[in-house]
């Protein structure tokens, strides 16, 4: 078995390719919310009386996202033009000047100056995103990209939470808790580029790439660079939901917890607690249920709970009537208070579900000399959506609605989105069916799945058990497949949905329908010529017996045709399951074997010169084995 197929995504954890960069990250975006919370904080009950507060709150959220429509432009075309590793050095570099400053201005109290940073703050991020993004498939194979991002998100938010306790936990011990906190922000920012110094260099995408400094026109020219690719651009919108998503809540629970929960900070924090690690725990499990491939079945899955468990915290909570705000203890006293707690711990799992791939396939899928730019357009309309989700909150707390009632608003707002996107890309809903199927029904192992290029043309062949071998094969591959099938299996009800949307060719004999014949050859050969895996069943019909039927020369046509390579597949286990024909008729009955181990067996390639229908049917035959 291929080693990327055996190593869990905590193994990265060990590996120079991937510990300091997610030291570097996760160190910087603890820093971030230190420095940010601790200058909320002191404006808030710190500062003067004469200090207006709300706008100053308000301007400093404005002033960090700034930078994103500024300069994530140059930051794209410079993370594809230099190489990442010492871009991010350059960058940490510079945050340990910054928060010099920061510690100065902390120290003097001075607003001017604290507000300043926040801006420069902005700017390292708007520098930083894209090469942080853009590195990761440099240095993980595809089958560590899912683990890598869930890692990259679950150190994320719990670094927001960490960052965001230590900042109020300092600047509320009063004088001295302010030096220590600014003596922090310089000591993080210094172990930040410490780490980013062991990142391992990567090769520059597109080092003749000439740097435009028009900002204007730049990211005009990067937003498009995004859209360049349907299903990467639709991708980049549904991350930027998910931040609009997301803000709304983070934005509100500081009032939520006070004006409809009735708690103190105690309750907010507890409340972010659950946030945080519930997207942490959604990001790590990604890897496991998408059987360590990029699994877009999981989106739809995603915003599914995201909309249910959003619905349900909209009427979670009883209306708050006492004078005396409840700490934490208080709160997880009364067993009404856990339905909110449980809400948002399923709202952050499901995101972590929703967001993690989403990331991993626009990472994946992004012409790697664009990549990083691509992210960077990702960048700028994230930033657009989370100012739009500002504004709508203020609008519709403003027009009387209550902060539940927001919340009801944004989780049917998410089910609209989310119909949209797999309207558009019905790969989404397709492949969530195909993970149902096969973690509901069929407990699927993958062997030497890495013979399938993750570029370029080839032609699998496999023996064929049952109406949902196209499904199982699916399912376990790391990229989309155009499947060659009967066109009566074609046809069957519910399931030429899922034929139709993958983009199957029905096929049918000569001596049936001729016409529908040549049609799929050529769509065939098109499919191949186009880089596009294409998969057969050249046994011709599904397996009456569990043996493997005789393989027809139609392989070696589509060879002669279009010389491509053959990557023989074998399925294990399958035989006797509810939708093969043990027995009679497939799907008679109430099934009996549910989660019945299976598995996908994977060959060598074969070159096309060396491809003939009998030695791939011994070859398959070997694959499979005695295990029917």
């Amino acid at each position: 078995m291929h080693p990327n197929e055996q190593s869990s995504q905590f193994d990265l954890l060990k590996q120079r390719r991937f510990l300091p960069f997610f030291m570097t990250q996760f160190l910087g975006a603890f820093n971030d919310n230190l420095f940010k919370n601790a200058l909320i904080l002191l404006v808030t009950f710190h500062f003067a009386a004469s200090v207006d507060i709300h706008l100053l709150v308000n301007i400093s959220a404005g002033l960090f996202i700034l930078p994103f429509f500024l300069f994530s432009a140059t930051a794209g075309q410079l993370a594809d033009k230099f190489d990442k590793a010492l871009l991010m050095r350059h960058v940490k570099t510079a945050e340990i000047v910054i928060m010099l400053v920061g510690a100065l201005g902390i120290y003097l109290q001075n607003v001017p100056l604290l507000l300043s940073v926040l801006f420069l703050m902005g700017t390292q991020s708007t520098f930083f995103g894209p090469a942080k993004y853009g590195i990761l498939p440099q240095q993980l194979s595809e089958q560590e990209l899912i683990g890598g991002n869930g890692l990259v998100e679950t150190g994320t938010f719990l670094a927001i939470l960490l960052g965001t306790l230590v900042g109020g936990v300092l600047i509320e011990l009063g004088t001295w808790g302010q030096h220590v906190a600014s003596a922090c922000i310089v000591v993080v920012a210094v172990m930040g580029r410490w780490c980013s110094h062991y990142i391992p260099t990567v090769q520059a995408p597109d080092p003749t790439l000439r740097i435009r400094l028009n900002v204007a026109t730049e990211t005009a020219r990067i937003v498009k660079f995004t859209m360049r690719n349907h299903t990467v651009f639709l991708s980049i919108l549904g991350i930027s939901w998910f931040w609009f998503y997301g803000s709304v809540f983070l934005t509100q629970f500081p009032s939520y917890t006070k004006l409809t929960l009735g708690g103190d900070g105690t309750v907010a924090t507890l409340l972010l607690t659950f946030f945080s690690i519930g997207i942490g725990t959604g990001s790590l499990l990604c890897e496991r249920l998408s059987g360590r491939h990029i699994e877009p079945g999981l989106v739809p899955l995603g915003a599914f709970g995201m909309t249910v468990f959003a619905v349900d915290l909209a009427f979670a909570h009883t209306s708050f009537t006492g004078t005396q705000l409840l700490n934490a203890q208080s709160f997880l006293a009364s067993a009404d208070n856990w339905r909110v707690l449980a809400d948002l711990g399923l709202i952050s799992l499901f995101s972590g579900f929703y967001i993690v791939p989403l990331y991993a396939i626009v990472q994946h899928r992004s012409e790697p000399r664009h990549r990083s730019r691509i992210i960077a357009g990702n960048n700028i309309i994230n930033a657009a959506f989370m100012v739009a989700a500002a504004l709508m909150s203020i609008v519709i707390l403003k027009s009387g609605l209550t902060i539940p009632q927001l919340f009801l608003v944004v989780a049917l707002m998410n089910a609209a989105v989310a119909v949209y996107i797999f309207i558009e890309v019905p790969e989404f809903v397709m492949r969530m069916i195909m993970w149902l199927l096969v973690h509901s029904i069929y407990r699927v192992e993958r062997l030497d799945i890495h013979h399938i290029p993750l570029t370029g043309p080839a032609l699998l062949v496999s023996n064929h058990v049952s109406f949902v071998d196209a499904l199982i094969i699916s399912a376990a591959s790391p990229r989309p497949i155009r499947f060659v099938m009967d066109h009566r299996i074609f046809n069957l009800p519910i399931l030429n949905f899922v034929f139709r949307t993958a983009r199957a060719i029905p096929i049918a004999p000569a001596r049936q329908d001729p016409a529908t014949l040549k049609r799929a050859y050529d769509a065939i050969a098109d499919a191949l010529h186009n880089d596009e895996l294409v998969c057969i069943f050249p046994e011709g019909e599904i397996t009456s017996t569990g043996e493997i039927n005789h393989f027809k020369k139609g392989v070696e046509r589509i060879v002669r045709r279009t010389p491509v390579n053959v990557v023989p597949l074998a399925l294990r286990g399958v035989w006797g399951t509810f939708f093969s024909r043990k027995g009679g008729r497939a799907m008679s009955g109430w099934p009996t074997r549910l989660w019945s181990k299976i598995a996908v067996a994977c060959g060598t390639p074969l070159a096309p010169q060396a491809v003939s229908a009998p030695a791939l049917q011994d070859i398959v035959t070997e694959l499979r084995g005695h295990w029917r």
